[in-house]
C-alpha cells in the first residue's frame, strides 16, 4: 500500500503476537517489501504485555 500511494505503512502487535510479527519481517524483507540497503516506508511496532491475560 505504502509503495503504490506514497505514503507508509505501520503494523503492530503485543504479547504472543510477537513471534509472527518476526515472521512477517523476514516475509518482508524476502519480498522486498522491506529493503534493507535503500529507503522503505514501514514501520513494525512490538509491545510486551506484562500482565497475564484475564
Amino acid at each position: 500500500i505504502a509503495k503504490l500511494f506514497g505514503g507508509y505503512s505501520v503494523f503492530a502487535g503485543v504479547g504472543e503476537r510477537t513471534r509472527e510479527g518476526n515472521d512477517l519481517y523476514h516475509e518482508m524483507i524476502e519480498s522486498k517489501v522491506i529493503d534493507l540497503e535503500g529507503e522503505s516506508r514501514i514501520a513494525l511496532v512490538y509491545g510486551q504485555m506484562n500482565e497475564p491475560p484475564g
